[in-house]
């Protein structure tokens, strides 16, 4: 057994090992309402706590403090979780019996103090109740840790771990995990298929349960453990023998304070007079062994401490529980710190009194009868406050030091000691004083025992005065309470600034460098007139239109700029004038005539087409329907249509009548015809009911008879002879079986009709426009701004093109900026926009412009500027560009709803309220979009006061006769401050889901009802979720469910189709009365839950999920037949999501090959011989054909043989066309329709990826109608797919999460085909986000804005916008601490500025603040780069091969590149993967230390800015709320009251005062202070809670980061071994990244490095400067690598 365990735990931590440096580093919530259910292992929770670096051992409270702060964080960001400890993890701890207690006493505050979910009936994670609690609960994943404290533990997680991924549930390590304001990121293992097969194929092995008997091998090792444990204390009393004392203590406790007591005093007398009696019968035993005389007792043998001494110890610590009930916090956090250890005598009777701890409190729970208060559970004990006490005993009170107790104490100590004399009973305990009898010492000697605190000597506490009116203004109220340095301080006078070394005098710091606009590549210079360029610059616009079209078929508008005068209002509608003019008449006139003409055209183009139409219907009713329903698309005359409709209609009841005469006596019928019938119906109903004839009607009624809704008929058209048409017994022949409102909800949902206006709006052409739709015109028309909130495909990106259009007819300079999440949404608007409207513009001047960050073109001369959000703040905080940003007249965001996202989402936030112009932001569903609109309201209002003070400054000016550079129309077109919001919940179409499994080797789908999605619990808590609709037949279906759970359900008839009051009798029913009718289900089921009838919801719930077994056998082998089945069924297009971008490839390669196999085996044996054949004769033929050219060339005369070269010619052309066809793909081994695309624009899409990475497969592929998509391919790669894809030339198309965000990529079907973190419900659902602020401010963000208020072009305008996004954050909105916040950061960061020389006093900037500001994507590692290259070490390094040369050594090389890699390319490996012992084969993997000079500089670096951060916090702490803070966050127990004065002791015990003020108090309790600040490696939590700034906002980079068990976590060496080696495999091997997260980080890494070397060009005038010369030939190396991958 002992073998199998060994095996078994060796495999499961290879398996673990394996997966560890693949975890995704990311973020756990996402910024849902309903946030996933997770699980917290609490062990896992104990022991990261423990570990933690700020605590020390044996102080309980800040242990409780540590795992409440985690818990507050987790609920804060929407978690919602359940901690679980299982029993069999507490056999790890016996032997450190001190945390046996702790988690006891954990247990019973978290079930007892807190509303925290606590289980702690599952005895293992094998256990059968564990399986069927996960199978309730459905957990997204389980925080657990990676590593236990000793290997017994580790197994124990190990196991959970294995456990958790084969029941399909993720896993998160708590180890690494960091936290911001909104988020908590971590390292997740995710559950795939090889996890899940590997407890099968370790159960399968030989047939041993292995997995069961290895832990069950486990848990009898840990029970010998417990058993030696306890005999050697307790000798031959066993674990239920001292559960039993344990219970009788209490008992004897119970008789003796009858009237209850609290848990602190109980805890102390228990467990003393256990621990005594138990000591007693251990030295009873020792001697009964050894001497055999009873009065040996009193003198210990064999070095063991005596009763008296055990007595010592526990009058010390009762004492210490005294001191916990009388002292509050604020005291307490002042004791000293004693260093010294117990000494090893002591330990023994510890150990045996936290045994005793522990047994007490198992039993707590069997005594609820008495009036027990638990609430201060965790503070139970102090061991430092027991060291404190006894170090006063032993080292001070000995030499004469004597302080009272006081009062008070000495009564509680008394009135407890003696209470403790009682329940002991057996024998004597010495009296409460003198407390110390024996001279035993229970501390070791040490030379200075006592942590100092003064020697932290803090520099003047002050901030260094800034002139700024700017910053007066937004934190001028908090700096007026907070203390400001003298300006004769040495730290002011410092500031002067220092002698920048010799090599840097030819660098010209302050010369503004070219922003990321001038460097961003620059498509075509579009004032070349070299042909060359001006033919690219053709084919470009060329293309733009041909993508554009691809995208719809919206013909091209043509724009005239409108000159109309301001004074009318336009948008008004003229009224009608008395009598018309001439001209008049005659215009209406023509126009009936044309369409007179029109009408009799289409008539005769019906009568060509009907009989051939016709003749289908009757040969294939379905086909028929298709041609008769294109030919209805295309006509536009009313009455037309109302014939073909007739004629369609007849043709249905024929074929009815014929299939149901055919089919007679069978079980079921074929109702698609009966649905095409009954289409036909709702049509000629809804739509022409005004041209409908008697006789018309009459049809009709007959059609409604032959279905069997008679009473449908008879109200449509009552008849009395109706009765012989169809008789009785005939009826059941014809009818369909059910009831109309049934059949229409069951078999025609797709087809329900929506509520359309009938009005045309003529501001629209193409469409009749809803009145949300039209809502929208109206606020553009009024220059209002809108949130417009509406799902995806609900038509809301027309309103933007309507907002350009008014823009571009509105003057030839006004600009729209559409802002578009990603690049390859920019491509796609962009063509879209080229594609719509074309105008004939001023000479250097284009109608549309881009400008991402990998390529720009017309950015600044256009009129539509299409970008992503970190480009257009770029232009927006350049203080240069200002005069272009006032030509911005609308501003429209797309997929707004990225505010919530991760990266780059304060952007967004910046943009918003940056902008002075109205704006339009468009967002898919989020849950508090009235917060939202809330938010950009008052920053409107905020511009709107803004413009009256700059309106007056400009009025004022003219009459004194300035001349004003404002541009000429700025306050011509007034906006409207007001925000509107629009709502629209319906999508256009309903999406049914299904679920694919396994069955038989085929692939089954089952069809997946969204209720099956949910728990009654969520139901009872949140209700539906409101983007959670039903189709109409998934509403019949929920509603044959509920009626079969509860079989005396009352409101059954009610809410039977037939009887519901929406539906009753209608003819048609709409879309609308369906929706009613959902909503109504959903109501009454969410009653059912709130008024006791849970038990049959939750059964309605079980019964609808699929039964299917989600199995995802490999799905490489199995996808290609997935592929093959939806062909079948006729579901492609389809798109795939997939989200590991290695993934994407494969699994699209593997349909090609499944594809290629197939078509192999059609082959005839002999074809490829005979291409082979073909091809030498082809080749032969085509020389001696050449060679006939070249003879006729030389000789001038009339060539004889004309004859033989056309015989040449025509054998070539044959033989072509037959290896043609020899080659050719069969039509069912490619999924690509050839109809859709002609060979010429194939031949266009594809000559464009010509020299592109993955252009010859792509191209490969698509000939098989297969492409993917993910963010690693260029944007030419990703065109190719996105144009073949919409044509419907590629019909199966793998891609990962890029491709949700807005896409317009119209399919059949989508399928999820692997899951991942990042499956959120924003990517399926497209859901419902609940938009939180991020944290506004970083300082190089500080440094950009006050860069800004400093130089821009009008200095007003640039304050306005700048105090705009610090006023303005979504975090602080209606937030008035997170204000405060914010303001305090922001002079944290001014103050850091300007000590680092980048801001002057006055505030303005100064140094290398440039190049900083430039390096905004990487803080805090610009910062670091600028300190680098100021103390010279780059200039150190980069010496070149010889004097003179320009050229630098591969090892000079590889060393900025170490150095770069530390700054610029930090990936981290989770800390136990370095454990690993694995062979690598190109890479390195663990980045190397940096160099020494390098390593030495970072730490002075860092040095200053902690003590920089420190000082900060030490001022601002007086603005904490300390009621908070004397509180635990999540129980909110308070540890406030009245000092204790009276106690010369007390004052002496908490003397440390000083150096306490920026740290928690409950963190001051093990020994903490603030210059433990200065420690880089300082926990968030440390700092005070309420002040709300913590460490991980300092700027500090660290050479080494640990995690919060302090172990090492290496860095991924990626870059450096991409530049040694350039293999991108190496790094997929080695490195374990995936190829396309890779290539995508290598890229930034490159663009980094060449906007540092472009930066140092600029700012350097010496041509032969060696560090810019060595940066650029590393930036140059570093791309060609990559250009060849």
């Amino acid at each position: 057994e002992g073998h199998v365990l060994t095996k078994v735990s060796k495999k499961m931590s290879q398996l673990i090992m394996d997966e560890m440096p693949k975890a995704e580093y990311s973020s756990l919530f996402n910024d849902f309402v309903e946030s996933e259910f997770f699980l917290i292992d609490g062990d896992s929770l104990l022991i990261t706590c423990i570990c933690e670096i700020s605590f020390k051992s044996g102080q309980n409270l800040h242990f409780f403090y540590l795992v409440e702060r985690y818990l507050v964080d987790l609920i804060s960001k929407g978690g919602q979780f359940t901690v679980v400890f299982f029993k069999d993890a507490e056999y790890a701890y016996f032997n450190f019996p001190e945390l046996l207690s702790l988690r006891t006493a954990l247990i019973l505050h978290l079930q007892n103090n807190t509303t925290i979910d606590v289980q702690t009936t599952f005895s293992g994670c094998l256990s059968e109740e564990w399986e069927s609690f996960l199978e309730e609960g459905y957990p997204y994943f389980v925080i657990v840790a990676d590593e236990g404290l000793n290997d017994v533990q580790t197994d124990l997680f190990n196991f959970l771990i294995i456990h958790s991924w084969a029941r399909k549930v993720n896993v998160v390590l708590s180890s690494g995990q960091e936290s911001d304001v909104l988020r908590l990121y971590a390292y997740l293992l995710p559950s795939m298929y090889r996890h899940q097969i590997f407890l099968q194929m370790t159960i399968s092995y030989r047939n041993l349960q292995n997995i069961e008997v290895a832990y069950v091998t486990l848990l009898n090792q840990l029970e010998r453990y417990k058993v030696s444990a306890l005999a050697r204390l307790f000798g031959s009393l066993e674990w239920n023998n001292m559960m039993e004392e344990a219970r009788e203590t209490i008992s004897l406790l119970t008789q003796i304070w009858p009237e209850g007591s609290d848990i602190r005093r109980v805890y102390c007398v228990t467990s003393c007079s256990l621990s005594l009696r138990m000591y007693r019968r251990f030295l009873e035993n020792r001697n009964s062994r050894g001497l055999h005389q009873d009065d040996q007792i009193k003198t210990a043998p064999d070095n063991c401490l005596t009763l008296q001494e055990m007595e010592d110890l526990c009058k010390l610590h009762c004492l210490t529980v005294v001191l916990l009930l009388h002292l509050p916090l604020s005291q307490r956090a002042c004791a000293r710190f004693i260093t010294s250890h117990w000494a090893e005598d002591t330990k023994p009777l510890l150990q045996m009194k936290k045994w005793c701890e522990y047994f007490v409190l198992r039993n707590i729970h069997s005594f609820e009868f008495w009036n027990l208060n638990l609430i201060h559970l965790s503070d139970l004990s102090d061991e430092l406050l027991l060291k404190n006490i006894a170090f006063y005993y032993e080292n001070e009170n000995i030499k004469g030091l004597h302080l009272n107790l006081g009062d008070t104490i000495m009564k509680d100590y008394e009135y407890l000691w003696n209470t403790i004399s009682k329940v002991v009973r057996d024998f004597e305990v010495g009296q409460p004083f003198p407390l110390r009898t024996t001279k035993f010492c229970f501390l070791q000697k040490k030379p200075s025992p006592i942590k100092d605190s003064s020697s932290e000597m803090v520099p003047n506490l002050g901030f260094i005065p800034m002139s700024s009116s700017l910053v007066d203004q937004f934190a001028g109220d908090i700096l007026k309470d907070l203390p400001f340095l003298k300006s004769d301080d040495p730290i002011v006078t410092s500031l002067v600034k220092q002698k920048e070394f010799d090599e840097l005098v030819h660098w010209h710091s302050h010369k503004p460098l070219s922003d990321d606009y001038d460097r961003t590549k620059c498509q075509f210079d579009e004032k070349s007139r070299d042909p060359r360029a001006l033919k690219s610059l053709q084919k470009y616009h060329v293309f733009q239109r041909f993508y554009g079209n691809s995208l719809e078929t919206v013909s091209s508008k043509v724009i005239v700029t409108q000159t109309f005068k301001s004074k009318k209002d336009f948008s008004g509608p003229k009224s009608k004038k008395a009598h018309e003019t001439k001209a008049e008449i005659i215009a209406r006139e023509n126009k009936k005539r044309l369409f007179a003409k029109e009408e009799q055209k289409e008539e005769q183009k019906w009568n060509s087409l009907s009989y051939s139409i016709e003749e289908e219907m009757k040969a294939n009713l379905q086909s028929g329907i298709k041609k008769l329903e294109d030919f209805l698309k295309s006509c536009k005359s009313s009455s037309v249509k109302f014939r073909v409709e007739m004629v369609g209609l007849t043709a249905c009841l024929k074929a009815w009548k014929e299939q149901c005469r055919s089919e007679e006596g069978k079980a079921t019928k074929d109702l698609s015809v009966a649905v095409q019938m009954m289409k036909r119906i709702h049509s000629l109903i809804e739509k022409y009911s005004e041209l409908l004839q008697e006789e018309d009607q009459q049809l009709i009624a007959r059609c409604l008879k032959y279905l069997g809704f008679d009473e449908l008929a008879s109200s449509l058209h009552p008849t009395q002879d109706a009765e012989n048409d169809v008789k009785a017994k005939k009826r059941s022949k014809y009818s369909v079986g059910m009831g109309p409102a049934r059949f229409q909800l069951q078999y025609m949902g797709h087809y329900l009709i929506r509520d359309e206006r009938k009005d045309p709006d003529p501001r629209v052409q193409d469409f009749i426009p809803d009145t949300w739709q039209r809502e929208l015109l109206d606020v553009v028309d009024k220059n209002e701004s809108a949130v417009i909130v509406a799902p995806t495909s609900s038509g809301k990106t027309y309103a933007s093109y309507y907002c350009m259009e008014k823009v571009l007819r509105e003057s030839d300079d006004g600009v729209v900026v559409y802002v578009a999440p990603t690049k390859a949404l920019v491509n796609q608007v962009a063509a879209t926009v080229q594609n719509r409207f074309t105008k004939n513009l001023p000479s250097g001047e284009a109608l549309c412009g881009v400008f991402t960050r990998d390529y720009r073109h017309d950015a600044l001369n256009c009129q539509v500027l299409i970008t992503v959000p970190a480009c257009f703040e770029i232009l927006l905080l350049a203080p240069h560009r200002q005069n272009w940003v006032k030509k911005i007249r609308y501003v429209i965001f797309d997929e707004v709803h990225c505010l919530g996202g991760e990266i780059g989402a304060e952007i967004w936030e910046h943009l918003l309220v940056m902008i002075r112009c109205p704006f339009l932001a468009l967002s898919a569903t989020i849950s508090n979009p009235e917060h939202l609109t809330e938010w950009l309201q008052s920053v409107k209002w905020y511009w709107k006061e803004k413009d009256k003070i700059i309106e007056n400054t400009v009025t004022s000016k003219r009459h004194v006769g300035h001349h004003l550079s404002f541009p000429k129309d700025h306050l011509q077109v007034k906006q409207s401050y007001k925000v509107r919001l629009v709502l629209y919940g319906e999508r256009y179409n309903d999406l049914e889901k299904h679920v694919c499994s396994i069955k038989d080797d085929d692939i089954h789908f089952d069809h997946f009802h969204p209720c099956a999605a949910l728990t009654t619990d969520h139901i009872e808590r949140y209700g539906f979720p409101p983007d959670l609709s039903l189709s109409p037949r998934e509403s019949i279906q929920l509603y044959d469910t509920m009626f079969q759970i509860w079989e005396s359900w009352p409101r059954a008839q009610e809410l039977c189709p037939e009887n519901f009051i929406h539906f009753n009798n209608k003819l048609v029913i709409k879309k609308m009365d369906a929706r009613k009718y959902e909503e109504s289900l959903k109501a009454e089921l969410t009653s059912w839950i709130k008024n006791g009838n849970i038990e049959e919801a939750r059964m309605v719930l079980k019964t609808l999920s699929p039964k299917a077994d989600f199995s995802p056998e490999n799905m490489i082998t199995m996808f290609p037949l997935l592929v093959e089945k939806l062909r079948k069924m006729e579901k492609l297009p389809a798109l795939f999501f997939l989200f590991k971008l290695g993934a994407v490839e494969n699994t699209a390669k593997s349909v090609s090959a499944f594809l290629e196999e197939k078509q192999e085996k059609k082959r005839p044996p002999k074809a490829d011989k005979e291409a082979q054949v073909m091809a030498n004769k082809l080749r032969k033929v085509k020389k001696s054909i050449e060679k006939q050219k070249i003879i006729d060339e030389k000789s001038q005369k009339k060539p004889r043989n004309v004859d033989q070269s056309l015989i040449h010619e025509a054998e070539h052309d044959n033989l072509l066309k037959s290896l043609e066809k020899n080659l050719e793909i069969p039509q069912d081994c490619t999924y690509a329709d050839r109809k859709t695309v002609d060979t010429e624009t194939l031949q266009k899409v594809f000559d464009r990826v010509k020299f592109a990475r993955k252009g010859e497969e792509l191209k490969a592929l698509a000939e098989r109608g297969i492409g993917y998509h993910h963010s690693a391919m260029n944007a030419k790669e990703k065109q190719l797919v996105e144009i073949l894809f919409r044509k419907g030339f590629l019909r199966v198309v793998t891609a990962t999460g890029t491709l949700a965000l807005g896409i317009n990529m119209p399919c059949r079907s989508v399928v999820f085909a692997q899951n991942s973190v990042y499956l959120d419900a924003l990517n399926y659902r497209q859901v419902l986000q609940y938009l939180r602020g991020q944290f506004p401010l970083s300082i190089t963000l500080v440094l950009r804005l006050m860069l800004l208020a400093s130089k821009g072009d009008d200095r007003e305008d640039a304050k306005a916008k700048v105090l705009s996004v610090l006023k303005h954050s979504l975090l602080s909105f209606k937030q008035p601490r997170a204000m405060d916040m914010l303001k305090l950061y922001f002079v944290f960061s001014l103050q850091f500025l300007v000590k680092e020389g980048y801001l002057d006093q006055e505030g303005n900037p100064m140094g290398f603040a440039g190049l900083v500001s430039h390096l905004h994507y990487h803080e805090p590692s610009n910062l670091v780069f600028v300190s680098f290259l100021l103390s010279g070490l780059f200039h150190d390094l980069c010496q070149p091969t010889r004097k003179g040369s320009k050229h630098f050594s591969q090892d000079v090389m590889e060393k900025l590149m170490l150095v770069l890699a530390h700054l610029f390319g930090r990936q981290y490996f989770p800390p136990k993967f370095q454990d690993a012992k694995y062979e690598f084969y190109q890479s390195k993997v663990f980045l190397d230390d940096l160099p020494e000079d390098f390593s030495d500089a970072l730490d002075e670096y860092n040095r200053k800015v902690m003590e920089n951060f420190s000082t900060f916090l030490q001022i601002v702490s007086k603005l904490a709320d300390m009621n908070q803070e004397y509180q635990l966050p999540l129980s909110k127990i308070k540890f406030t009251g009245k000092e204790c004065e009276d106690s010369q002791l007390i004052s002496h015990l908490m003397s440390c005062k000083e150096g306490r003020v920026a740290i928690s108090p409950f963190v001051c309790l093990s020994g903490n202070f603030d210059g433990d600040l200065l420690q880089l490696e300082t926990p968030n939590h440390v700092t005070l809670g309420t002040i709300g700034v913590n460490c991980s906002q300092a700027p500090v980079l660290l050479s080494q980061r640990f995690d919060n068990r302090g172990r090492k976590m290496p860095l991924n060496a990626y870059a450096l071994d991409f530049y040694k080696h350039g293999s991108l495999l190496g790094l997929v091997q080695d490195n374990r990244m995936n190829e396309g997260d890779a290539y995508y980080l290598l890229k930034d890494f490159a663009l980094t490095l060449k906007s540092i070397s472009v930066s140092l060009r600029e700012l350097c005038e010496n041509e032969d400067d060696n560090v810019v010369l060595a940066f650029e030939q590393l930036s140059t190396t570093f791309w060609e690598k990559l250009s060849n991958v």
